[in-house]
């Protein structure tokens, strides 16, 4: 029959355009040699713990003096603490406790980020760096210093072997001067002598905790009659940002809180909840 023809021919054209349509549903290109974009990994971590059930109350204790002296009721109120306001829990969390002692007021907050990239190129982790980085420069500290030019160095001693000019050292570890530095004079008037019974050490970048951390210490305002000092730790594991922040303000204006004690306790907790994320 003179339709046959026709029929074939028709036939052979669907398989051909059927030949088609699987190759591009496959995906293959036709064009040879295109590069295959691989996408960056994701972050070691998808979700966040529980930040209020975060710190052992054993710790709390530690911590918040004065709490245990409480009736249960608000010693259970203080120990519970407040959770943040959040309104994605996979992403950010908080939680902070408060302590009225009649020598102190103690207080504590940590803060836990999830960092995702969206950008296939770029991993969680690395972007979770670049939180971290900005956290850091913002605290006037930089883990990673640009070594200046030769000559520049010779100056401060530190290719010579000669001894750093004071008014250059830990230019690159601190974020300003140490209470020791910044004042000539004790809160008593006392010319040279020490405003606390530990000097806290200046702020700057820690080792050995998580993957990159700095601590920033923030004695009194010069204008302010508050005694309070706050310290600061943050840390960075995989794709998780983590702050912790305790401060200490007295209830008499004229004592002084223990810097070092703050920054030591600040530090073994990071450290503790580092440890818990690692688990």
């Amino acid at each position: 029959m003179a339709y046959v023809p026709g029929v074939a021919l028709l036939a052979a054209l669907v398989v051909g355009c059927s030949a088609g349509a699987d190759g591009n549903a496959n995906g293959a290109d036709s064009k040879a040699g295109s590069p295959t974009v691989t996408p960056a990994p994701p972050g070691k971590y998808l979700t966040l713990p529980a930040p209020c059930r975060a710190v052992p109350r054993s710790t709390l204790k530690d911590l918040l003096p004065g709490a245990a002296e409480l009736p249960a009721a608000q010693q259970d109120k203080v120990f519970r603490g407040s959770a943040a306001v959040t309104y994605d829990t996979d992403r950010k969390v908080g939680c902070s406790w408060k302590s009225d002692a009649p020598n102190a007021t103690r207080s504590l907050s940590i803060d836990f980020e999830r960092v995702v990239s969206y950008d296939p190129a770029v991993s969680d982790d690395d972007r979770a760096d670049t939180v971290y980085a900005k956290k850091e420069k913002a605290a006037g500290l930089s883990s990673s210093a640009t070594p200046g030019p030769p000559e520049e160095k010779d100056k401060k001693g530190e290719e010579s072997g000669k001894a750093k000019d004071p008014a250059d050292a830990d230019a690159t570890d601190s974020a300003g001067p140490s209470p020791s530095e910044s004042s000539d004079e004790s809160t008593d008037g006392t010319p040279g002598s020490s405003s606390s019974p530990e000097e806290a050490l200046p702020s700057r970048v820690l080792d050995n905790l998580g993957d990159a951390a700095f601590l920033q210490d923030l004695p009194k305002q010069a204008d302010s009659t508050a005694q309070r000092h706050t310290v600061s730790v943050v840390f960075r594991t995989s794709n998780v940002v983590v702050t912790v922040r305790y401060a200490e303000q007295p209830a008499l204006v004229t004592q002084v809180p223990d810097g070092r004690e703050l920054q030591e306790k600040a530090q073994a907790l990071a450290r503790k909840l580092a440890e818990a994320l690692s688990e």
